[in-house]
């Protein structure tokens, strides 16, 4: 009987060797993996130590390893090192939790959707794609949904997706739809909002439509008296209108010029932008406003390009300001991730009357409907 040990990169190649050495009448003792030296950031190549011996005839043979088997085994060996040198790698990995919000509401949320399959599933993930949050998407998607006996999960029960996302939307919002919608009497209506989200210019698409289209009488107000060209850009819109047009800063002449307006069909009132963090600001466009009490409808304008946390803060800090009639967006077209059309009224359950589509007045402004937020929601362009 004779024991050598063979060295090299290829088991494989080992075996063969020793084979052709040896005859095929040899017994594989045992072999070693050698993990060579790391080179910077490069894995060290593995380098495998074989002990045979030969076996003479008369003696009583123990099973031979099969090459498959061995196969196995040094494929276990390899998953087990493996699986041992992972707890050190992701101690010096940065972890998901501590990515920035941003970056960790774009991961997909594998465990939020456990209850949902089939088409619901699919569903589910493009709202979350279209910027979506998760836990509102849930919502939406489970009024379109019936229970699939197989799996015993939720699934579409409706035709199309679209008719799953009219459904949901029916239920967890409002719509207060155009300003005309009734007209009993005056109406009084305030554009408020940050700046740059596009108040004045939304202001007279409506001021366009109710003129134009609607034949109403109606009359434009602006309390912008700090902005460089403000009452300038308005006084423009008016006169291309024909409608008149006032400049008031404070609360008593808002008050004296509403009253000579009482024959009027509607009176739009512009105001200034401010930060929702400016409490001071907030606190002035307040005072102006609030010597019409209850007669004033406050419209909320609101940017489709926000974050989600951004718009939630607006809308919480203006609302300890003002009391919020509806939800006016803007910059629908400037945004690929419109899932604050359903984000923002299904946590703030606020009503949501308009959406502007483009800068052009009056043309690009549309009256919000269930069917006009979903086709936004699947990329359809509000088609």
């Amino acid at each position: 009987m004779e024991i050598k040990v063979y060295e090299g990169y290829n088991l494989e190649e080992l075996i063969q060797k020793a084979k052709e050495e040896l005859g095929e009448d040899i017994r594989i003792l045992h072999y070693e993996t050698i993990e060579e030296k790391k080179f910077l950031f490069f894995k060290g190549k593995k380098r495998y130590k074989l002990f045979v011996e030969t076996v003479d005839d008369e003696e009583v043979l123990e099973p031979v390893l099969k090459f498959e088997e061995l196969l196995e085994k040094v494929e276990e060996i390899i998953d087990k090192k493996i699986q041992n040198s992972l707890p050190k790698i992701s101690q010096n990995m940065p972890q998901v939790q501590n990515l920035p919000s941003h970056i960790k509401s774009d991961l997909p949320p594998t465990d939020l959707f456990n209850e949902f399959t089939g088409d619901a599933l699919s569903l589910l993930n493009k709202l979350t794609e279209k910027g979506v949050n998760p836990n509102v998407a849930k919502q939406i998607v489970k009024e379109g949904c019936g229970l699939d006996i197989d799996t015993n999960k939720w699934d579409l029960n409706t035709v199309t997706e679209k008719e799953a996302i009219i459904k949901g939307i029916k239920k967890y919002i409002r719509f207060t739809g155009a300003v005309d919608r009734a007209n009993e009497r005056l109406k009084i209506f305030a554009f408020i909002g940050p700046t740059g989200v596009g108040k004045t210019t939304n202001l007279f698409k409506i001021a366009s439509q109710l003129v134009i289209d609607k034949k109403k009488k109606v009359a434009v107000i602006s309390t912008d008296t700090f902005k460089v060209g403000a009452s300038h850009q308005a006084r423009t819109y008016a006169n291309i209108l024909s409608i008149p047009f006032y400049s008031v800063s404070e609360s008593k002449k808002l008050r004296s010029t509403v009253e000579q307006l009482k024959e009027f069909d509607y009176i739009l009132i512009d105001t200034v932008g401010r930060s929702h963090y400016d409490y001071w600001r907030l606190g002035e466009i307040k005072e102006i406003l609030g010597g019409l009490g209850e007669e004033i409808h406050n419209i909320l304008v609101i940017s489709c390009n926000f974050k989600d946390e951004d718009a939630l803060e607006v809308v919480n800090k203006y609302q300890t300001f003002f009391p919020i009639y509806s939800l006016f967006f803007t910059k629908i077209d400037e945004t690929l991730k419109p899932g604050i059309l359903l984000n923002l009224p299904v946590e703030t359950n606020l009503p949501v009357s308009y959406i502007s589509t483009g800068q052009r007045v009056p043309e690009d402004l549309k009256v919000l409907t269930p069917e006009l937020i979903s086709s936004y929601i699947l990329g359809e362009n509000g088609g």
